[in-house]
């Protein structure tokens, strides 16, 4: 019996040793060489611009139909995308740093509360908010009152585009 567990330990030691590797190498040497440890937490603290693009992968984004050749168009495109991840986690954070701060959550795609929402789950649930202007008086249409208590937690620039400030 203890034949058994001992062979199964040796196996698990042996799995253990040879999941997760990878290389991380840098072009840095001489004076500057970086200590491994170095490298793995400047390339773990990295991880999160990684993250910001995976809606790349997300085939509603439809990422597979840019097709763009000239070089100097590829790099505006890249700016844009960059700059527009910025705006995406600053305006993320600012939710995020406001619910932390009065202690107050808002329902997830689950239905349960929390004060780490995704600026992507917000812009989900403000889908089908319209304005709509009769006899030049503008109106928003749709606004229920979870998407109002929403509002409330955004800064007062954010909403002035829903006529609340």
């Amino acid at each position: 019996m203890s034949g058994v567990g001992y062979e199964k330990s040796q196996e698990i030691e042996t799995q253990r040793k040879q999941a997760g590797r990878f290389i991380l190498a840098t072009n840095l040497v001489d004076k500057e060489k970086l200590e491994p440890e170095s490298i793995i937490t400047t390339y773990k603290n990295q991880q999160s611009c990684e993250r910001g693009f995976r809606f790349l992968k997300d085939p509603l984004f439809f990422a597979d139909s840019f097709f763009v050749e000239n070089p100097e168009r590829i790099e505006t495109m890249l700016f844009l995308m960059s700059l527009c991840l910025l705006v995406y986690n600053l305006g993320q954070r600012e939710l995020r740093n406001t619910l932390k701060r009065v202690k107050i959550g808002i329902k997830n795609q689950l239905g349960k509360l929390t004060i780490c929402p995704t600026l992507r789950w917000v812009f989900q649930c403000f889908q089908g908010i319209h304005l709509l202007t009769l006899n030049g008086i503008n109106q928003i249409v749709n606004l229920t009152s979870e998407r109002h208590f929403i509002l409330s937690y955004l800064p007062s620039s954010c909403q002035k585009y829903y006529l609340l400030s």
